[in-house]
């Protein structure tokens, strides 16, 4: 009650906040006249002017009423378009690295200028990140004319550029990319050997487009890069053997989850038969070094229990096809993942394909925190602020409407069923459509989608149906669904990022009719036409009402609820906004059928009747806030997860650009060397013990296995005082000895390329490893639980001590390649990178449930450019090399596109 008083008086603290910038924004105004009296070239040369303050000691917070004067009259010369105070409030915002929450149509695509200009003057580089593709392009080319009138260079990323564009992109002042594009080269430039092959460059500062969608959505599922892995069918034949033998009194399942555990009895059982496969490492099942076997084993048991022939899927043609369970039809392609298709494949006794293994993985949330300064923008997030703050330590920050909203939300109405609630719908769209004002309807699915529009077929109203799957396409449709008596139908809101205009959009409808008709007064005739016909209809849309906007259901979260209501009532235009809801909508089953809810409105509502109630709208509220905690718990379990992983990237990733940077990593070799010597010694010798205790037979065996070497230790033996010291310092001393005369036989410039392939082939070949392990080990880790243990704990300490363990296994190898291989070297040049294999680069889409899925040559991890003067990879023309000047590495592939190594091609010119 106090609140509430105290909150009518001195308002929010959201409010005082946005309060406390109107001295900045008046900072800003008072430059405006004189940034009024430049000349074009003279705003131009306030970019050098501004760089020149920062040089001389000034921050970026004393340059930003001047810069963001500069930038608002650059976009009004560029596009027309001056920003307003409440979006340069936006801007501040942004450059604080919060959450600018703005009203749709309020301009939020032109408020990311003013934060990028401010912080690419730093010339350190700035990301503006988007949902996709087309949205990337549409912004570099649109709001990317300001930012090269003020003398900024602007990139793009997009999907199948070479490494060389790409690379050219990150380069730019500002670069605008999707958020797909950014976290896959990341991974992939930890893939390379090369520094000069990395395209990205140290992280600076970054600005999310939709930010509620990229940070929140999509971060339920990471980013992947997988690879094809080693064969392992014997594996899951001898498992599916042993599988095929367990009496059903030794596994519990449940056929809801299609979740199956031993029992006690069982695991015994299991265990002395895999014991006798040679399976088992020791006798411990759950043993770490078991982690795999039981992976395979869960995998097994559940394709021998509880997926069944010809009904969860078929045999054809000696392949297993998966069967959808809603629809019934064969899925072919799709495979189920975690070995679960191998194990299925082994069960029915047709050949098993290879699993693709991840060689790379990173959550969005571990991603984007890696940007020193990270900011926002979206129209909703306020709902989810606690999560931002949580995850990402962003404040969000509502940005007030620049002319007050005049939209009007209606309550809800309620349905016994899905056909009465569909039959008001159409019934509601009619009588609007009848009067001109245009449509636009949410749903949640694409069956929905359908569903709708055959009912609006039966009532003879023509309408549009979007997905969500073709960006370019919809976004041209979207942009004219506030025109006269359109209606359009949009899955998870397709076409997000365009702006709904009423009476229609003038540019789209320009670009779209006149695409043809060149520059001349037939062109301009035909722009005047457009722009008075859209400035007409949008006169009868007004007086029609506005944009009326209808949702199908209740999303599970309010902020996608909100998203859909926001198309309406954009820059103080009327609209509508009502939600139509029934007892078989997924939120609503949430209650149950048995529920007092539910049970009074099928006793109380009659065929086709409604009823709509603040009560009901409440209830329903509560209901997406416990879907929405839920959820938030979902993707707080993937960060906990992902930060175990998280750090041990962290130092992986560090030391391969360590490594790379190098110029000799002879003394990385050496500590290795060193520490692998010490390790061995140390198994057979192991500290305080006495010599008679030694294992001097197996000391022997290692040291020859792994270094090489074969000292005298029965000699040594028989010395007084002997210590396992002495005999660590003894074998260093002839493995360096050893290494000394192998090195008198070798070119030295050879060796350093031969060390440090090795140390990252080494490096990465346990990577893969160890994130395989990790897979297997997060599967299996909750049946700690039943021992009363913490999961999360539980990984946290099993991985470290597989990283550990991982970190050992490549000391070795280096060592044991180093020092027991024949070298035989060729010269420098002639030195070649290890082959990278193909791979699929996957993001399951949180909206659609579509797995973006794509696969990449491994061609297109190093690029092929095909320069404008040529492009048909034929060998240059004497005497010239177009590429002179940029950093290419003489061992890449030549970016001709000639298929022939850069120094062989025209850097042999160089």
């Amino acid at each position: 009650m106090l609140g509430s008083i105290a909150k009518a008086i001195f308002g929010s603290s959201n409010d005082r906040y946005v309060k406390s910038l109107d001295k900045i924004v008046r900072a800003i105004a008072a430059f405006e006249p004189e940034m009024q009296a430049l000349s074009d070239e003279e705003l131009q040369g306030q970019t050098a002017k501004l760089r020149a303050q920062l040089e001389a000691g000034k921050t970026l917070d004393d340059i930003l009423p001047e810069a963001f004067a500069t930038c608002r009259e650059a976009s009004r010369r560029v596009l027309g378009m001056r920003h307003f105070d409440v979006q340069m409030i936006g801007g501040i915002v942004l450059h604080r690295g919060e959450i600018a929450e703005m009203r749709t149509g309020e301009g939020k695509t032109l408020v990311a200028t003013l934060a990028s200009y401010l912080n690419a003057i730093e010339g350190k580089g700035v990301h503006v990140v988007t949902v996709n593709d087309y949205l990337a392009k549409r912004d570099a080319e649109w709001m990317g004319q300001i930012h090269r009138f003020l003398g900024l260079t602007v990139g793009v990323i997009v999907p199948n550029m070479n490494e060389y564009e790409r690379r050219q992109a990150y380069e730019a002042d500002i670069t605008y990319a999707t958020n797909n594009e950014l976290g896959f080269d990341y991974l992939r430039d930890n893939m390379k050997h090369e520094r000069s092959q990395m395209v990205h460059r140290p992280f600076n500062f970054a600005v999310v487009d939709e930010v509620d969608s990229i940070l929140i959505d999509e971060a339920r599922t990471p980013l992947i890069i997988s690879g094809p892995t080693d064969d392992k069918s014997e594996l899951y034949v001898s498992v599916d053997a042993v599988v095929k033998q367990i009496d059903p009194s030794l596994y519990e399942a449940d056929e809801k989850t299609k979740n199956i555990s031993l029992t006690e009895d069982g695991v015994e059982w299991v265990e002395r038969k895999l014991e006798d496969a040679g399976l088992l490492i020791g006798s411990n099942l759950y043993d770490v070094e078991n982690t795999m076997v039981v992976h395979h084993l869960d995998q097994a048991l559940k394709a021998n229990v509880m997926f069944k022939r010809d009904i969860d899927y078929i045999v054809k043609d000696g392949k297993v096809v998966i069967i959808d369970e809603f629809t019934g039809r064969m899925m072919d392609g799709r495979r189920w993942s975690n070995g679960l298709h191998q194990a299925v494949e082994a069960k029915e006794g047709v050949q098993i394909e290879p699993e693709n293994q991840t060689m790379a993985s990173i959550t969005f949330q571990n991603y984007f925190r890696m940007y020193p300064k990270l900011s926002g923008m979206t129209g909703t997030a306020a709902t989810e602020a606690p999560e931002f703050f949580d995850i990402y330590k962003m404040n969000v920050v509502t940005i007030p409407t620049n002319v007050p909203v005049q939209r009007v939300d209606e309550e809800d109405e309620f349905y016994k069923n899905t056909q009465d609630k569909f039959q008001a719908i159409a019934k509601l769209i009619r009588e609007r459509y009848d009067t001109g004002q245009p449509v636009l309807v949410g749903t949640v699915s694409i069956e929905k989608s359908e569903l709708l529009s055959e009912f609006l077929n039966k009532e003879g109203v023509k309408h549009s149906v979007l997905n969500a799957r073709f960006h370019e396409m919809e976004a041209h449709i979207v942009a004219q669904a506030g025109r006269l008596g359109a209606v359009t139908i949009a899955t998870n809101m397709a076409g997000r990022g365009t702006d709904i205009q009423l009476g229609g959009n003038a540019e789209f409808r320009i670009e779209d009719e006149l695409r043809d008709v060149p520059e001349g007064p037939e062109r301009e005739a035909g722009i005047a036409r457009i722009k008075a016909e859209v400035a007409e209809e949008k006169a009868k849309v007004l007086a029609a009402g506005g944009l009326c906007v209808i949702g199908t259901e209740r999303h599970e979260s309010r902020r996608i609820d909100n998203q859909l209501r926001g198309r309406s009532g954009r820059q103080g235009d009327p609209g509508l906004s009502k939600f139509y809801l029934c007892l078989e909508d997924d939120l609503l089953r949430i209650f149950g059928p048995d529920t007092l809810f539910a049970r009074m409105m099928n006793s109380n509502l009659a065929d086709g009747e409604a009823i709509g109630s603040r009560w009901l709208s409440k209830a329903i509220e509560t209901a997406q806030k416990k879907v929405e905690a839920r959820n938030y718990d979902v993707r707080k379990q993937v960060v906990e997860y992902d930060n175990v992983m998280n750090d041990q990237r962290k130092v992986i990733y560090e030391q391969r650009a360590d490594i790379m940077d190098a110029e000799a990593v002879d003394d990385v070799v050496l500590d290795m060397r060193q520490d692998t010597i010490n390790a061995i010694v140390g198994d057979a010798c192991p500290p305080g013990s006495y010599p008679e205790q030694w294992n001097v037979p197996a000391l022997a065996g290692r040291l020859a296995e792994v270094v090489g070497l074969e000292p005298p230790l029965d000699a040594w033996m028989s010395e007084d005082g002997l210590e396992p010291e002495i005999i660590e310092e003894r074998i260093a001393a002839m493995a360096e000895e050893k290494m000394a005369a192998k090195l008198a036989t070798i070119d030295p410039a050879s060796w350093r390329n031969l060390e440090k392939s090795v140390l990252l082939e080494r490096l990465d070949h346990h990577w893969k490893e160890h994130l395989a392990t990790l897979d297997a080990l997060r599967q299996v880790v909750f049946l700690r639980a039943y021992a009363q243990k913490t999961p999360i704990n539980e990984y946290k300490q099993e991985a470290f001590g597989l990283f550990e363990k991982m970190l050992e296994a490549i000391r070795e190898d280096v060592t044991r390649i180093l020092m027991t291989s024949e070298i035989r070297m060729t010269s420098p040049e002639d030195f070649q990178l290890p082959e990278l294999p193909d791979f699929l680069t996957s993001h399951i889409d949180p909206l659609t449930g579509d797995d973006d899925a794509r696969v990449v040559p491994a061609g297109q991890l190093f690029g092929t450019f095909t320069p404008p003067m040529a492009g048909s990879g034929a060998p240059a023309p004497a005497g010239t090399n177009p590429y002179a000047g940029m950093e290419i590495s003489r061992n890449a592939p030549c970016p001709c596109g000639s298929g022939q190594k850069y120094k062989h091609c025209h850097g042999a010119l160089a």
